[in-house]
């Protein structure tokens, strides 16, 4: 049981999670299984028409349909290297490529473990125009809520801010459509597209993976602009 829960609140889909993410805590195989990293990695390019292809929640978007270069980002809310690259990299990468039509960003959940299964379900079950500020709020706030004695109730007070209750913050989740619909978009990126650890990118197909500083970021783009 994850600190802090009541059994009567533990929803069923991420209890579930929890008890096969504390019980493979001691496995030394996991040292195989993804991981988030720093570390910058590339890799031949991958099938675009297969990645692009939606999971069953659809993808959470930004940028314009025909921009030039297409960002698929795997991320998990738990990871640190994630949390920093959306803090550091991202602002500018929206204000230079994103908003000016040059990039498309679509941003898909890599859930590590248990708690940023439940948080990425919460952000799910938010509307459509709270989705990216609330992924936002999560990362700048993860040492907060994920560090916790009592993380679903920090997540709660995240989530009541985009107008959550304690009603429906318990209702999603139980959601075992959005559950299922996380762990398909994860187990198609591991096994399809080769997504090792977070965060991973696609820039155009190229896979590159770890946290990036904008500088590196931006060569990486310029030289999709350039072709």
């Amino acid at each position: 049981m994850l600190r802090g829960l009541k059994p009567t609140v533990m929803p069923l889909a991420v209890a579930a999670m929890l008890s096969l993410g504390l019980a493979a805590c001691g496995d030394q195989k996991q040292t195989e299984a993804p991981k988030s990293t720093g570390d910058q990695q590339s890799a031949a390019k991958t099938d675009t028409s297969a990645l692009l292809q939606p999971g069953p929640l659809g993808d959470k978007v930004l940028g314009k349909a025909d921009a030039p270069v297409t960002i698929v980002e795997y991320a998990s809310l738990t990871c640190s290297h994630c949390a920093n690259f959306h803090e550091n990299t991202f602002p500018e990468l929206k204000t230079k490529f994103i908003d000016t039509g040059k990039v498309r960003l679509i941003f898909r959940e890599f859930p590590l473990d248990p708690l940023s299964t439940a948080a990425s379900m919460i952000a799910r079950c938010s509307t459509e125009e709270r989705y990216f500020p609330l992924v936002s709020v999560f990362f700048k706030t993860q040492r907060q809520w994920a560090g916790s004695d009592k993380p679903l109730e920090e997540i709660l007070g995240i989530a009541r801010q985009a107008g959550f209750t304690q009603e429906s913050f318990e209702a999603c989740l139980k959601d075992q459509k959005i559950y299922d619909g996380l762990n398909t978009v994860k187990k198609r990126g591991a096994e399809v597209h080769g997504v090792e650890a977070t965060p991973t990118f696609f820039i155009n197909g190229e896979k590159k993976s770890g946290d990036m500083p904008i500088e590196d970021m931006a060569k990486l783009i310029e030289a999709k602009l350039a072709k």
